[in-house]
């Protein structure tokens, strides 16, 4: 992470509380520097939950659930209203868990971080978010990687990731919160150890070049991928068509104690 451009991340998340009335709890990055796996000229992409003032939410004028900023080739900054957040939450976006689990943080809210954590591990249908990374995955998997395709390796983490993601949920059936880091990620779903060697290797040399080879993807990590999209096709089926009321209960509550304390201050 260089100091200056996080100081100017963080100059940009000032204008833009000013500019838009806002107050922004929670700033991360969410790319590959977050994941785990950046590499020497990899961007920054700041994403951020941000909320408005009572009176806004209040308007007959509602404003835009989004605010975005200009991208270039060093900073993609943009976030999501909290309420925006939340209700993808609910329906099993595992971005907004991915941003809360982020291990590098700008400048953040830290209680206000803690209970929306709080409330994503309560509210989080672990087979919607798996329904997620699958169809995530599968996606890359086509987009990618038929048969015999030579790719530029780094994007093997595209689809190498997502499985990851479904494994751990796999053998953690309690739990719904995927770590994000994908190092940690990867040891706690304990793969074959020659997937494992596989993927640190890409990582180390993700690190070390701005550009990794194009081969074809590697048949053990193939095998790997495809055996954890048939796996959790099974079990992403039992996702609830809709949110239950306890759940968008405990959500309106945070929203709404949410917009409360941050207007009154």
């Amino acid at each position: 992470m260089d100091a200056a451009i996080v100081a100017k991340i963080e100059q940009r998340l000032a204008r833009l509380r000013a500019e838009h009335n806002v107050r922004i709890p929670l700033a991360i990055e969410s790319g590959s520097r977050a994941w785990g796996f950046p590499s020497p000229d990899s961007d920054y992409d700041c994403r951020f939950v941000f909320v408005r003032r009572q009176r806004d939410y209040l308007s007959l004028w509602r404003q835009r659930d989004v605010i975005e900023t200009p991208l270039d080739k060093v900073f993609d900054v943009n976030g999501w209203d909290l309420a925006k957040a939340l209700k993808l939450l609910l329906k099993g976006n595992a971005v907004v868990i991915e941003w809360l689990m982020s291990p590098i943080r700008y400048e953040t809210d830290d209680a206000f971080r803690d209970e929306f954590l709080r409330v994503a591990k309560a509210v989080a249908d672990r087979a919607l978010i798996g329904r997620h990374y699958l169809h995530l995955g599968e996606r890359q998997r086509r987009t990618y990687f038929r048969e015999g395709k030579t790719v530029p390796q780094k994007k093997i983490f595209y689809a190498l990731r997502p499985a990851a993601a479904l494994r751990w949920l796999r053998l953690h059936p309690g739990e719904a919160v995927v770590p994000m880091h994908f190092p940690t990620m990867l040891t706690e779903c304990d793969p074959p150890s020659e997937i494992a060697d596989l993927a640190a290797a890409l990582v180390e040399k993700k690190a070390k070049t701005r550009e990794l080879a194009s081969e074809p993807l590697p048949e053990p990590i193939g095998r790997f991928i495809d055996a954890e999209f048939e796996a959790a096709r099974s079990w992403t089926d039992a996702a609830r068509a809709a949110p239950s009321p306890a759940a968008r209960t405990l959500c309106d509550a945070f929203f709404a104690e949410t917009v409360a304390r941050f207007d009154a201050n």
